[in-house]
């Protein structure tokens, strides 16, 4: 019969972990570092294909193996072997840690997102003053040329009543009545009350 042959280390000299665990779970703390030294490789592996990366990996390996340390009444060995329950726990953890620094990043954009928005009562008044222009240039389609004009003039240029005379050329007194008929027309049309 020929003798087996073992790549890398003899299962036989490894320390059997199912029972180790049971010692863990009763604070055996030698227990503890014997599975420590089996596991501690396996898990770190586990959790750098995850993470990617080496200092977040190695604190949540330790993350853990102090896990292991505080819930290894909770391992069933009817349900899988020590080594799985293990590295299932490293595998979550990483999972969880990259789930964390996406949700975390999320809200950081989120955050961000907000800060540029404009704040409520901004938005109403740019959607009130939207409206209101609407409104005084569709009332200013029902006013007569002359009288569109004068107001033009008047309150979009700033020019003074002789101004608006000159620019229209109309005399003076002409020129105040088509502004003061146009502005009339508009406190009506806007539904101003005088």
């Amino acid at each position: 019969m020929k003798e087996a042959v073992y790549i890398g280390r003899n299962p036989a000299a490894e320390p059997d972990l199912q029972e180790l665990m049971s010692s863990v779970a009763l604070g055996d703390q030698e227990a503890f570092a014997a599975v420590y030294d089996v596991v501690a490789s396996p898990v770190l592996g586990v959790v750098r294909s995850v993470l990617r990366d080496q200092a977040q990996s190695e604190e949540v390996a330790q993350e853990v193996l102090v896990e292991v340390w505080r819930t290894a009444a909770r391992y069933r060995a009817d349900r899988g072997s020590a080594i799985n329950w293990i590295l299932t726990l490293a595998h979550r953890r990483a999972v969880d840690r990259v789930r964390s620094a996406e949700a975390a990043a999320a809200r950081e954009h989120k955050a961000a997102l907000l800060d540029r928005t404009p704040e409520y009562d901004q938005v109403t008044e740019q959607v009130e003053a939207r409206l209101e222009r609407e409104q005084v240039r569709r009332c200013l389609r029902t006013l007569t040329e002359i009288q569109r004009q004068a107001v033009n003039l008047a309150y979009y240029r700033g020019l003074t009543y002789r101004e608006v005379a000159e620019a229209l050329a109309l005399p003076l007194g002409t020129a105040k009545t088509r502004l003061r008929d146009g502005l009339i027309r508009l406190r009506d049309c806007l539904g101003v009350s005088a």
